[in-house]
């Protein structure tokens, strides 16, 4: 990324594209009271510089098949000599979809997306419990989604 500032005109290119990434580059430029060049060249150079990559987002009802995904919480407490080698057998697991090392609580956090708790269970005994230099795996479920804002940006 280059050391360049991103500055207002910038930010509110960004806000346009984070609520609609299919908006034209004409449509941002009217709204934004700027030449329709001057988006397409931002736009261009925070994708060059990797500030921003437009993808899609999709429903995780849809990416699980299961109606009703609970987002799972995994708070993993393992050995720290293997932690990295853990944390990267965890992050290998098709159905986690975030995996951290951490200080504090846990030495390691995942997040999955399960359709019932029989389905945690087995992803916790059968899948995590099995993976060398894990000890003990905490759950949480959360129940009620209150605040989950996608366009926060993407997590490196």
């Amino acid at each position: 990324m280059s050391k360049r500032q991103l500055d207002d005109v910038d930010l509110r290119i960004l806000e346009k594209l984070s609520r609609d990434a299919r908006m034209s580059n004409r449509e941002i430029a009217d709204s934004l009271e700027l030449a329709e060049g001057t988006v397409r060249g931002r736009i261009k150079r925070l994708q060059a510089d990797n500030v921003i990559k437009i993808m899609a987002i999709a429903d995780a009802r849809l990416m699980t098949g299961q109606d009703n995904p609970m987002m799972a919480y995994l708070g993993i407490h393992a050995d720290l000599k293997e932690i990295q080698k853990t944390a990267r057998k965890i992050s290998e697991l098709p159905f986690v979809r975030f995996a951290a090392t951490m200080l504090g609580r846990y030495e390691i956090l995942a997040i999955s997306f399960v359709g019932s708790n029989d389905e945690l269970i087995q992803h916790v005994n059968e899948d995590i419990m099995s993976i060398p230099g894990v000890r003990h795996v905490d759950t949480k479920l959360a129940i009620k989604n209150i605040k989950y804002d996608y366009r926060w940006g993407r997590i490196l």
